[in-house]
């Protein structure tokens, strides 16, 4: 028993299949090792992707990567580029990539409630002659994420569809605390409020590609 009440855990998939079902044919066979066409085409039109990565230990990160649509460079049918650009530093998924190569990537377009989800393994690449392609406000990546496609298909839209995430009338982003706000209460600064609203306003847009 807990606090919340008796737990009926799931331990086996015999149990989870009880619940769940059998896929649909489609659904298992929707799986794609190459590049599709159509899948170049989503990438070319994806200015956002999630990218996951898991330590030896099974650590666990997802992090968020964004840039003008298209940011992820097509190499061949089975490879792709992601750019970094400046950041906090932190290098959590990178530093998983190190101990564990395996990805597993989720491109979105911004109003479309179907995904293109990608699994492989990755590289983490310091310079290529393909960094001149990914130049964006005369900024080279700072390194590049090189995933060798293992598995690739698109996820259906019914998680955007239940959430209404695409609807404007439902946003309130409002209903949180600025981000400066957020860094203070939870985090130790010697930052005042005020000079961290200053160092998330106009500026901080403005510096993106500077590091």
């Amino acid at each position: 028993m807990t606090a919340r009440g008796e737990l009926f855990e799931i331990t086996s998939e015999a149990e989870l299949r009880e619940l769940l079902g059998e896929p649909m044919p489609r659904a298992v066979t929707k799986e794609r090792v190459r590049l599709h066409e159509v899948d170049r085409e989503w990438l070319a039109a994806s200015p956002f992707c999630l990218v996951a990565t898991a330590d030896s230990a099974g650590n666990c990160d997802v992090s968020p990567k964004g840039d003008p649509p298209g940011f992820t460079l097509v190499l061949d049918d089975t490879t792709i580029a992601i750019p970094e650009r400046p950041g906090n530093r932190r290098a959590d998924g990178f530093r998983n990539v190190l101990l564990n190569p395996h990805v597993g990537l989720v491109y979105l377009i911004p109003g479309r409630g179907e995904t293109l989800r990608i699994n492989g393994r990755a590289r983490l690449v310091r310079e290529a002659p393909f960094f001149d392609q990914m130049v964006v406000k005369g900024h080279r990546p700072i390194l590049a994420l090189l995933v060798e496609v293992e598995q690739i298909f698109f996820h259906c839209a019914k998680a955007f569809m239940r959430s209404s995430l695409w609807r404007p009338e439902t946003w309130n982003p409002e209903v949180m605390p600025t981000q400066a706000q957020i860094v203070k209460r939870v985090q130790r600064t010697e930052e005042t409020l005020e000079d961290l609203e200053r160092y998330y306003g106009p500026e901080y847009a403005r510096r993106l590609y500077q590091g």
